[in-house]
């Protein structure tokens, strides 16, 4: 486990702890008969904190971007069709008509 998933953990432990302090204070308002109108101020920022963190993980755990350029080495699509088993040709398009003389009606 490296630091941006700790990090993520923390950050889904600070959602889970807002959306329970959330709860926590729709009950108290229920039972001092007040109407809700909005979270504490506390709350509002431990989500914006624990959005920030699980952003953080996000973009940190997957690891690095993979080239998109055909002439890259390392890109996996230039090598897929010298393997023809994931080649079909055999799929739903054949029941299709191959010419399609469709007019728009006016």
């Amino acid at each position: 486990m490296g630091l941006g998933f700790i990090i993520g953990v923390f950050g889904v432990l600070f959602l889970f702890h807002a959306a329970y302090s959330t709860i926590q204070y729709r009950g108290l308002l229920k039972i001092t008969e007040e109407e809700f109108s909005a979270p504490p101020m506390n709350v509002i920022l431990e989500l914006l904190l624990g959005f920030v963190l699980c952003v953080s993980a996000a973009l940190t755990v997957p690891g690095n971007f993979l080239s998109i350029h055909p002439d890259s080495e390392e890109n996996r699509i230039v090598s897929l069709p010298a393997n023809l088993d994931f080649m079909i040709f055999n799929h739903r398009a054949k029941a299709l008509p191959l010419e399609i003389d469709m007019k728009l009606k006016h």
